[in-house]
């Protein structure tokens, strides 16, 4: 068939043939030509969207290079998918006429550039769209499940806000009623200080009617015995009188004064040596409830196995060693009593007391012989000098009195700390004395001229205690932070230090070598100190609470701490 040449479209018709429906039994299908509308440029833009996509996901995610070859499947074009289209369906003589007519399109250059465009694969697109719904659907469940978490926390939150937010509305009202409670109690007060004014007053005044009373009775009853001796004399017979020596009238007083020793006394334990004591191997023989109250203060008699204790309780009390049998008990402060000490003769024994005053007791006569009142605040300790004639106190005064106990009297008044005095001790067969300060300081006074000798600093905390050894020379001092320091007395330096812990040491005691220190601690036990290496040797434990002193016998065998549970142990 001759070529025909459409003027109009510019198409060349190769052949023309007729199929008719009654050459077979196949029924035809008619091809409709796609009409180049939008879907087209949907499909298109659809394409070019995931490509995009693809290559945009590919360039943030960080990945390394595969060694291994990857199989690109190429899109097909539009071309090929007509021509796919028309393989599978078997319309041959189609598929030649298109690819007849593409040809030539494309040959000429009349095919335009959109039709021959890739086409996505739908299946692949399926595929692609399956796996992002299938991972979207797995975010949008751990997504659910962290909510659900997040809903659970803050259910929970919401909750304890709630319990707080109540909580804190008990805590105001209490508070509004604490507030109004104080109010009427100050006020209450207020309503009493008046007749508390009163009432101290009429107690002054009692106190110095008494004192007045006293005097009187003293003197009325000096004056009953010089008319007693008087009757007798005068009722006395002619002839049994006989000269008599003149004898001083009762009513009057001759006291003397107490001298202080000289300087050129030898101290009988500067040659002695002495073994260390044993105290770290100590332990507890018999644990006793002596006091209904803290014991403040223990010390031995320097001659019979008798020690005293002093209590918060406003008594003193003397038992046995080691069966803690009582002997003596003796009341007459009114506050607690803080400090106590043996005559060096073991005939009498000085109390202190925080209602600031210093009692002498004698053990013949189960009396109070002297009471000393001049300081103005708390009395911490007291001790007797080696001759038994001066008694050294501390106060919360800030000061250091002189008693002389023959005449009765202060001698000297030591003045230079600037806190609290804790603890005084006498320098054994001198007539210094030694003092440890609420001011970190440790002090050696002259007591005859009642000037200060040496000071001796380093403590950061306030100090405790101190004790002076046997031979004087040298000075252990325990402070509030637990540290125990060594001094020597003639160099005024220090020789070491040993930390104990944290826990203030309250008491301290020296063997008679000088080389063991015994101390009491506020975490209940008592630490045993080697002062030569400067360290704990051991930690002996039992009480309940603070030991609030310890005392060793003048021979070293037994020891004795005191405690804040009321109960002394003899170790």
């Amino acid at each position: 068939m001759a070529d025909v040449i459409r003027p109009e479209d510019g198409v060349q018709i190769l052949e023309r043939a007729e199929i008719s429906d009654d050459e077979d039994d196949f029924e035809y299908e008619m091809v409709a030509e796609e009409p180049e509308d939008d879907d087209d440029d949907d499909d298109l833009a659809d394409a070019l969207a995931s490509i995009n996509m693809k290559r945009s996901s590919a360039a943030t995610e960080k990945s390394l290079e595969s060694t291994t070859s990857v199989t690109q499947v190429r899109p097909s074009v539009v071309d090929d998918f007509v021509r796919n289209f028309l393989i599978k369906a078997g319309m041959k003589r189609t598929l030649d006429s298109f690819n007849a007519e593409w040809y030539e399109m494309q040959s000429k250059g009349r095919l335009p550039a959109e039709i021959s465009s890739a086409v996505p694969d739908i299946y692949l697109r399926n595929d692609e769209l399956d796996q992002q719904a299938r991972v979207l659907r797995e975010q949008v469940d751990k997504m659910r499940q962290v909510a659900g978490r997040a809903q659970a926390t803050w259910d929970k939150f919401r909750k304890e806000r709630d319990f707080h937010r109540m909580h804190h509305k008990r805590v105001v009202q209490e508070k509004n009623k604490l507030i109004k409670d104080l109010k009427r109690v100050r006020n209450h007060l207020r309503s009493y200080e008046p007749m508390i004014d009163e009432l101290k007053g009429k107690h002054q005044a009692a106190l110095k009617e008494k004192m007045l009373i006293k005097l009187e009775r003293d003197r009325m009853k000096a004056k009953v015995k010089v008319l007693e001796e008087q009757v007798a004399n005068l009722t006395r017979p002619e002839e049994e009188k006989s000269p008599t020596p003149k004898v001083r009238s009762a009513t009057r007083t001759v006291r003397k004064e107490a001298v202080f020793p000289s300087d050129s006394i030898v101290n009988p334990f500067s040659t002695v040596e002495f073994d260390p004591c044993t105290a770290d191997k100590f332990k507890t023989r018999k644990t006793y409830k002596g006091h209904l109250n803290s014991i403040a203060a223990v010390a031995f008699h320097p001659k019979k196995p008798i020690f005293a204790t002093a209590s918060d309780d406003e008594t003193w009390r003397l038992w046995t060693v080691p069966d803690s049998d009582l002997v003596m008990s003796g009341e007459g402060h009114t506050s607690w009593v803080s400090g106590l000490h043996f005559h060096p003769h073991g005939s009498h024994l000085v109390t202190s007391s925080g209602d600031s005053t210093v009692k002498i007791w004698e053990f013949a006569q189960a009396r109070c012989t002297h009471t000393f009142t001049e300081h103005t605040q708390a009395v911490w300790g007291c001790e007797f000098h080696h001759g038994g004639d001066f008694v050294a106190s501390c106060s919360m005064d800030h000061t250091v009195r002189i008693w002389d106990v023959i005449s009765g009297r202060c001698r000297q008044s030591l003045r230079g700390h600037v806190d609290s005095v804790n603890a005084v001790k006498w320098q054994p067969f001198s007539n210094n004395a030694c003092t440890a300060s609420g001011d970190k300081t440790v002090s050696v006074w002259d007591a005859r001229t009642g000037l200060c000798v040496q000071t001796l600093y380093g403590h950061s905390n306030s100090c405790n205690d101190l004790a002076v050894s046997h031979r004087g020379d040298t000075i252990a001092s325990c402070d509030a932070d637990g540290v125990v320091k060594v001094w020597d007395i003639r160099m005024v330096s220090e020789l070491g230090s040993v930390e104990t812990g944290t826990h203030p040491v309250n008491k301290l005691t020296l063997d008679r070598s000088g080389a063991r220190a015994v101390c009491g601690s506020d975490d209940g036990s008592v630490k045993v100190l080697d002062l030569q290496n400067f360290r704990v040797l051991n930690q002996l434990t039992g009480h309940d609470d603070a030991v609030q002193c310890v005392g060793l016998s003048p021979n070293d065998a037994f020891m004795v701490s005191g405690s804040s549970d009321a109960t002394f142990r003899i170790w």
